[in-house]
C-alpha cells in the first residue's frame, strides 16, 4: 500500500518498509503477504492485522515499546492521524511567522483521545508538546494511561481527563487559569448506528471487493467514537458555541471536518459566535479527503499578546 498526498512532514509517505516495520513488531510477520503484483502488503480488512501494523509504526517512528488497545475500540490509520498533527504545528506558526513551535511550553488539549492515544503520542514525540486528553469513555482513558504509563517518554507530558458530561467538551475539563494553545478533535462521523453500519459495509466492499452482510471494523470503533446524533456537523457545532466560554484559555479551537457540505453551517455558527478568524485546512490521504477546521476569538494583537504571557510561563 502506498499512502498518498501526505504533510510534507508526515513521516509515512511512499510504501511501507514491511522488513524493517517486522523488526520492530515481530508479530506482523504473521500478517505479512506478497500481492499479485509481487508486493508485500497486509489484508487491511482484518483488525488484528491492522493493530500490527499500527504497533510496528508507532515503534519504528515514534518509539513507543508498548501499544495496545481493548477489543473493539478504535484503532486509527497512524499516516492519517499524523497529518493533523502536522497541520496543527502549521497552525500555531501562523502567530510567529516562524517554524512550528516546539517544545512542552505548547499545550495540546485533545477532546476525545480515545483508547489508542494516538494524538499526544505523535504530538509529543515529534514536536515535544504537552497534552491534556479528556474522553467520555472510562475504558477510553484507562487505555491510554496504561500506555502512556509504559512508555516513559509520555509520563510526563501527557495528562488523561475524564469528561462526565455528554453535553460539554470544554466544561469539566478546562481549569481555571489553565490555557491552551490548541485544541483538537476527531468527531464522531456518522448520525446513528445505522448509519455507522452502513459506512463499515461499505467501507469492507471497497477493501474487500466483496459483499458482506455483517462489517468487520478493521479499524474498529465504539459507538460514541463512530456516531452521535446529528452526526460531526451537530458536534462540531455544539463544539463552537461552548468554545465561546473559553474564547481567552484556547488560542485556537480545531476540528476535522470529514464532509464538506458541513463547512457552510459550521461557518455560519462560527460568524454567529463572531469568531475571529476562521481557517479551514485540507487534508487528503489517498483517496480519502478531509480538511481541519479551525478558529480563534482573539484578534492578531490579542494572539500576540496572548503568546507573549502564556509561552512566557
Amino acid at each position: 500500500m502506498i499512502v498518498k498526498n501526505l504533510h510534507p512532514r508526515n513521516l509515512h509517505h511512499g510504501s511501507y518498509d514491511f522488513e524493517a516495520l517486522i523488526q520492530h513488531c515481530p508479530t506482523l510477520a504473521d500478517w505479512v503477504f506478497t500481492n499479485q503484483y509481487g508486493k508485500q502488503t497486509i489484508n487491511f480488512a482484518e483488525p488484528q492485522a491492522v493493530k500490527s501494523l499500527n504497533k510496528a509504526l508507532l515503534a519504528m517512528y515514534y518509539g513507543i515499546r508498548f501499544w495496545d488497545i481493548p477489543p473493539q475500540y478504535l484503532c486509527p490509520p497512524i499516516p492519517g492521524r499524523a497529518d493533523y498533527i502536522h497541520h496543527i504545528a502549521d497552525l500555531l506558526s501562523l502567530n510567529t511567522g516562524q517554524k512550528p513551535p516546539t517544545g512542552e511550553k505548547i499545550k495540546v488539549l485533545d477532546i476525545g483521545v480515545g483508547a489508542n492515544c494516538v494524538y499526544p503520542i505523535i504530538g509529543h514525540q515529534v514536536y515535544g508538546w504537552r497534552f491534556v486528553a479528556s474522553d467520555i469513555d472510562a475504558i477510553s482513558l484507562r487505555s491510554a494511561q496504561a500506555i502512556i504509563t509504559h512508555n516513559p517518554s509520555l509520563s510526563k507530558a501527557v495528562t488523561c481527563r475524564l469528561q462526565t458530561s455528554a453535553q460539554h467538551y470544554f466544561k469539566n475539563i478546562i481549569q481555571p487559569n489553565e490555557f491552551f494553545d490548541v485544541s483538537i478533535c476527531n468527531p464522531p462521523f456518522h448520525s446513528s448506528a445505522a448509519a455507522a453500519n452502513e459506512g463499515s459495509l461499505r467501507k469492507q466492499r471497497n477493501l474487500t471487493g466483496k459483499l458482506v452482510e455483517k462489517p468487520v471494523l478493521n479499524f474498529g470503533g465504539k459507538s460514541n467514537e463512530l456516531w452521535c446524533e446529528g452526526g460531526e456537523a451537530r458536534f462540531v457545532a455544539q463544539m463552537i458555541r461552548e468554545s465561546r466560554s473559553y474564547a481567552t484559555q484556547c488560542l485556537w479551537f480545531t476540528s476535522l471536518v470529514s464532509k464538506k457540505e458541513n463547512l457552510f453551517s459550521l461557518e455560519k455558527q462560527l460568524q454567529k459566535v463572531q469568531a475571529q478568524n476562521v481557517v479551514t485546512m485540507p487534508m487528503a490521504q489517498g483517496q480519502k479527503v478531509s480538511r481541519i477546521l479551525a478558529w480563534t476569538f482573539l484578534t492578531p494583537e490579542q494572539q500576540t499578546d496572548w503568546i507573549a504571557v502564556n509561552r512566557a510561563k
